[in-house]
Order: C-alpha cells, then sequence, then structure tokens
C-alpha cells in the first residue's frame, strides 16, 4: 500500500465510569455536557461497596442512559468486570450479565482481558461461548492486553482463535491498551514497538488510553506523563491506527481531578488526528 494516502476513518474518543468519581454516574453527565461522542460502563463494585455493578441500573434507568447517548451521537461500550476470566467456568454468568448490560445500554461492544495462564487455546475455547451468546445479540468483544500480555500472546491467540472457532474469530478484535502495552516486558517503555508487533490478522477495534513512567499501571490522563513533554509517541500511535483505517471508540481511561483534564486531552487528540489526514502510508 505504499505510495496509496490513509484513508481519514472517524475516531470517536470518550472517558468511562470511575470508582473515584463521588457519583458513578457523574463521567457520563460529564461526557455529555463536554459533547464527547464515546463512554464506556466499567461495573467495577469494590468489596468495600465503592463502585457500581448492573444491580445499581434498573431497566428504566438503563433505558435513559440508552436513550440520552442515544440523542448525543455517543457510541458506548461495556468493560466486564476485570475478576471475569473465561479460563473460569464460574466466571462465564458474570461475563453474561455484563454482556446483557451491553444489550440494555445500547452499547455495542463488550471487553474482556486476555489470559495466558493456561494457554492460549484453552483461553480461545473459554471464550467461545460468550462469542457465540454475543454474536446472537449483535455485540462485538475486544480482548485487551494487559502488562503480563505480550504483542506475540495477542498473535497467537487470534491465529488460534481463526482456526478453533472462525465464527467467533470474526466477533472478536483487540482492545489495544496504550498504558499497559508501555509496561510490558517485551515492548518497555516503547507501546509503539507493541503496536508494530501486532500481525495484520489482530484486529485492533478498540483503544484504551492512559499513560505511565513504565514503573506501574498508574492511569495518568493523556498529556500528563512522557508525552507532556514529548508527544511524538501519541503521534506515532494515531498514525499507525490511520494506517490501520482504525475506525472505533478511543477511551480516556481514568477520572482525573480536576475532570477537565479529559476534555483537553480529547482537544488535543483531535487536532493531532485532524493534522494525520492524509498522510502517507509507508
Amino acid at each position: 500500500m505504499n505510495g496509496q494516502l490513509a484513508t481519514a476513518v472517524p475516531i470517536r474518543i470518550g472517558n468511562q465510569t470511575s470508582f473515584a468519581a463521588a457519583d458513578f454516574l457523574e463521567p457520563f453527565h460529564y461526557a455529555l455536557a463536554n459533547q464527547f461522542d464515546a463512554f464506556e460502563w466499567f461495573p467495577d463494585k469494590r468489596p468495600s461497596g465503592g463502585g457500581w455493578d448492573e444491580t445499581d441500573l434498573s431497566p428504566a434507568r438503563r433505558s435513559e442512559l440508552k436513550q440520552a447517548a442515544h440523542g448525543a451521537g455517543m457510541r458506548l461500550s461495556v468493560h466486564a468486570r476485570w475478576m471475569a476470566n473465561p479460563l473460569h467456568a464460574d466466571c462465564l454468568p458474570v461475563l453474561l450479565r455484563d454482556l446483557e448490560l451491553a444489550v440494555s445500554l445500547g452499547a455495542p461492544l463488550l471487553n474482556v482481558h486476555l489470559y495466558t495462564e493456561a494457554g492460549l487455546e484453552l483461553y480461545a475455547k473459554g471464550l467461545a461461548p460468550l462469542l457465540a451468546r454475543a454474536a446472537a445479540v449483535g455485540v462485538q468483544v475486544s480482548v485487551e492486553n494487559t502488562p503480563e500480555t505480550t504483542p506475540q500472546d495477542f498473535n497467537e491467540f487470534f491465529a488460534t482463535l481463526k482456526r478453533l472457532a472462525p465464527a467467533g474469530f470474526s466477533q472478536a478484535g483487540m482492545c489495544f491498551d496504550l498504558g499497559h502495552a508501555n509496561l510490558c516486558r517485551a515492548t518497555h517503555n516503547d507501546y509503539l514497538a507493541y503496536l508494530d508487533q501486532l500481525g495484520p490478522h489482530v484486529p485492533i477495534v478498540h483503544l484504551h488510553v492512559h499513560e505511565n513512567w513504565g514503573d506501574t499501571d498508574t492511569h495518568l490522563p493523556l498529556f500528563t506523563g512522557p508525552a507532556a513533554a514529548d508527544a511524538r509517541g501519541i503521534e506515532g500511535f494515531l498514525q499507525r491506527l490511520r494506517a490501520r483505517q482504525f475506525s472505533g471508540s478511543l477511551i480516556l481511561e481514568q477520572w482525573p481531578e480536576p475532570p477537565s483534564l479529559l476534555k483537553a486531552a480529547r482537544d488535543r487528540l483531535q487536532q493531532m488526528l485532524r493534522s494525520t489526514e492524509g498522510i502517507l502510508k509507508t
């Protein structure tokens, strides 16, 4: 594809619920007030009582939130509970509840984490029932990289999924988490190297974006970590997304103080995205 112009495709930018918010609906109302065009619901109720889960949203409230998002042109997603590991049979009901939450909110994507401790083939088999149910209700499933998972894990996982369950392969994609890629031992402090090592058969359909200094998963708002002094890494990230013709949602995964840091990051990202339109694919 050398010498061809990268097609400018829409990339939606949004934020996420957070246990750090005083009211778990506050980040959603912030997104509406500031005209974000994406939002992610993350049920994260803690044993201490902080956070929220699906029991905090009645059917009527879900309908209200769905209509509010639809009226604002906002694309929703749901992040499955982080402890819901498809390798464990007792986690399937939890994942199905999160899928049902996505359906009731009108969210076309459910995000889960990749777990490799039992091998990628067993993970693919464990994920298959969720993929089948998601296909039946029209929801795509994205599989997110953690700090422990490598680009090679994703290359192998999607090759394995395509071999074992072709229908499931078409239902699944990758959620590329920039901060986790920066912490990965194979690409430490070089999330672009992680992205570059993903094969063309790995479909990136969703993004989680936050920063760190390579030490721990601090979820710093974009442009408040290393990119505050040098944003060339973020520019390279966006250029690579353009080259892959990415057209999903980019989720800013934090609830900072002040929340205006989210709008500042969104505005700067939009400016950068405009500047990447028409770049040459190399």
